[in-house]
């Protein structure tokens, strides 16, 4: 649906109360302006990156660099969107290695898709900048990076790194202002370590799944490709 500036406010939709710089895990969706496939292309199973997938998919140490408190568990680029799980406060998650995950199945449920499994909360996110181009809006410093006082909010770790690679990949297309990603995101609150390696899991496979993805341009009408 079109913005209407009449009916619509400019308010996060999130978890009414929750506290989004509080240490966790977070599953964050973020997708490209139009759900336009520019990142690349899947290829028997493989993500196959182009410079500008090349551009967001390197970025994510970066923000790991830029944030004191943060981490980058896992990520991954598809043709049109990106997942990443991002831990706010080094060490307050278990990070086991990809053995200790045998037997798991959560590439089977999507996280993406509402079917997060027990205690994932899935919700709709507004960047906190207030921004209208999908990251041109520079982020917040409102603590949270090197030397700052405050950690940072969900939003404000998204906002960084929709502002960096929009400005990377315009740079390199040499299109300065033009809107990169959508302004929205969809982000699950990972509630135990079942969820957090199912949603690894989900990430790591995804190439796998393209053909069946609700964000594939051929899938038939869903509420993440409506508008």
């Amino acid at each position: 649906m079109k913005y209407d500036p009449n009916k619509h406010h400019r308010r996060s939709i999130r978890l009414t109360g929750y506290d989004y710089s509080q240490p966790g895990a977070y599953f964050v969706t973020l997708c490209v302006q139009g759900r336009e496939c520019v990142l690349g292309d899947v290829v028997d199973g493989h993500m196959m990156l182009n410079n500008a997938g090349q551009r967001a998919d390197q970025f994510w140490p970066a923000v790991a660099d830029h944030f004191a408190d943060v981490e980058i568990d896992t990520w991954v680029t598809m043709p049109n969107h990106v997942h990443a799980i991002i831990v706010i406060g080094r060490g307050v998650v278990s990070m086991p290695n990809n053995e200790e995950m045998g037997g798991e199945k959560g590439g089977e449920t999507t996280p993406q898709h509402g079917g997060g499994g027990r205690g994932v909360v899935s919700t709709p996110n507004n960047e906190e900048t207030g921004g209208e181009k999908g990251g041109e809006t520079p982020p917040l410093h409102g603590g949270g990076g090197r030397g700052g006082v405050s950690p940072p909010t969900l939003g404000q770790i998204v906002a960084y790194f929709k502002y960096q690679t929009t400005k990377s990949i315009n740079q390199m297309r040499e299109t300065p202002g033009a809107r990169f990603w959508q302004r929205n995101y969809w982000e699950h609150v990972i509630r135990d370590e079942t969820d957090l390696n199912r949603i690894r899991q989900y990430i790591q496979t995804n190439p796998l799944r393209w053909v069946d993805d609700q964000l594939h341009p051929d899938a038939p009408p869903n509420k993440f490709n409506r508008g």
